[in-house]
């Protein structure tokens, strides 16, 4: 059997006040996630519940405090090399153009700027913004911006991705198209993903499979679900399907009391 793209093994992270080094806080405790090669996994919880603390973890920004990492079945030493990170928030450099924040990474890698060039304007293309390589951040909208951003994680061609709540700023229409473009790329390579969203819609229309964590602190997975839906999918349509439905009350069956646990220590707070 080949190795897991990515394996997370018991994992534990908790963080020390530096004013007060008796004040800890435990994000999450006794974490084990598998992503498979080529598997698409979301992780869905409550607000504050660690999920992008596991996607830190899974990229080496975040040693944990306990538990192990395998990246294809090799430990996990230093930032993962093997590895794309789509942030939540921006990661554009506002004095680039889209072409040249594209093509940032691979100049980064050593790749000669002709050819840099030529993967930048191609992955520009793919993501629909072929046209517009020369505007700078400030010139794109939201949902462009997200797509110069998905074409400068893409175009390092890595074996895994992983995406922070990508397209949760965006109105309703741009995010169903930006999530429908990712399903399409993600099609033609299969790259193993890991997907962390509040938006159980969402995690259920673009998985193969749906991890739910409790809430913090000390979060746990309480429930992991195999979406059986075929692909491919339209996110938009597949959510008028009878077996979507079953799915999403199943999954939020799960979910519910841990949101409302969430949002209790939220007002408690």
């Amino acid at each position: 059997m080949k190795p897991a793209a990515l394996q997370l093994q018991g994992i534990a992270c908790t963080f020390v006040s530096r004013d007060d080094p008796s004040q800890r806080y435990t994000a999450v405790r006794d974490v084990t996630l598998t992503v498979g090669d080529g598997e698409f996994v979301s992780v869905v919880g409550p607000t504050g519940c660690g999920k992008s603390t596991l996607l830190n973890v899974g990229a080496g920004l975040l040693a944990p405090s306990a538990g192990t990492v395998q990246v294809f079945g090799q430990p996990l030493q230093g930032i993962n090399q093997r590895a794309g990170y789509m942030f939540q928030t921006d990661s554009l450099m506002p004095w680039r153009t889209a072409l040249g924040n594209v093509m940032a990474g691979l100049e980064f890698r050593g790749m000669a700027e002709a050819e840099a060039r030529r993967q930048a304007e191609d992955w520009l293309k793919r993501v629909g913004l072929g046209g517009f390589g020369d505007r700078y951040p400030h010139q794109l909208s939201g949902g462009m911006r997200k797509r110069t951003s998905l074409a400068q994680t893409l175009a390092l061609d890595p074996d895994i991705i992983l995406m922070d709540e990508p397209f949760s700023a965006l109105d309703i229409q741009t995010r169903q198209l930006m999530e429908n473009e990712v399903l399409e790329l993600w099609a033609a390579k299969k790259k193993a993903v890991l997907f962390i969203t509040h938006d159980l819609d969402e995690a259920i229309a673009m998985s193969d499979r749906v991890v739910v964590l409790s809430a913090g602190p000390a979060s746990h997975p309480i429930g992991e679900f195999a979406i059986d839906l075929p692909r491919p999918r339209d996110v938009a349509e597949v959510r008028t399907q009878p077996r979507f439905i079953e799915l999403h009350r199943a999954i939020w069956d799960v979910l519910r009391e841990e949101v409302l646990k969430g949002y209790r220590q939220q007002l408690a707070a």
